[in-house]
């Protein structure tokens, strides 16, 4: 039998699964992710027993509409409104005192959550958001009685990536994929910034699955600045 040398074989890039599917998403401040609390059968609520207490206190927070069996956090934040979100992130939160629940197979949830100070002066909210899967989040309005106040920092322009084409892979595979070596490929993908503020240095998530199972994500950020109204070529590297 004649044997075949490795170079009469088909290119290597034909090894990867035809199975295989690639997924995008940009990572967005939680002041900015307010657009995506939405569920797939209505938008997820949420009900305060009091909407102020003191330090040391305890309220009852309720919720309906979020996806059945989801995992949720519940924190108190400041520096934050329902309108702008948390601003600053989870730093402006009392995240040792915060509590997880899980809602049942209606979406709902109730659970008791510590009165604690957050970091940041008032205004307040208690922040209710998704921990795994798609993101949703509601900002309760909630007064920390004794609390510092302050203003909020007047609203910046805000930035927002959309992709304006579909995202392909590129490269071929090196001689050391054939000794076991992951495919590396390059994700390029084209964005537009709508909005009015530039996006500096943006974090993607890429997610790789195989078949039905679920993707595994990894964050990717690209060094660059895509001007209000420009767009740019985002070149990600891959491991299949």
């Amino acid at each position: 039998m004649k044997r075949r040398h490795p170079s009469d074989r088909a290119p290597a890039r034909r090894t990867v699964p035809a199975t295989l599917l690639l997924l995008l998403a940009v990572l967005l401040p939680l002041a900015a992710a307010a657009a995506s609390a939405r569920a797939a059968e209505g938008d997820p609520a949420v009900t305060l027993s009091k909407k102020e207490a003191g330090k040391g206190g305890e309220i009852t927070v309720k919720g309906t509409g979020w996806r059945p069996e989801a995992l949720l956090m519940l924190l108190v934040c400041g520096r934050s409104s329902p309108e702008r979100g948390v601003i600053g992130g989870t730093n402006s939160c009392a995240n040792a005192d915060g509590r997880a629940v899980t809602t049942d197979k209606q979406g709902a949830f109730s659970r008791e959550l510590p009165v604690a100070e957050p970091p940041e002066p008032c205004p307040c909210v208690v922040h209710v958001a998704t921990v795994t899967g798609e993101q949703a989040l509601v900002d309760a309005v909630f007064t920390v009685a004794g609390h510092p106040t302050a203003e909020l920092p007047p609203p910046a322009g805000e930035g927002r990536l959309s992709v304006l084409a579909t995202p392909h892979l590129e490269g071929d595979s090196s001689l050391l994929t054939w000794f076991g070596a992951p495919p590396v490929r390059q994700l390029v993908v084209t964005v537009g910034n709508p909005g009015t503020a530039p996006v500096k240095d943006p974090v993607f998530e890429i997610g790789t699955a195989h078949g039905v199972f679920a993707p595994q994500w990894e964050e990717r950020q690209w060094r660059g600045t895509v001007a209000p109204g420009g767009r740019a070529q985002v070149r990600l590297p891959v491991e299949l």
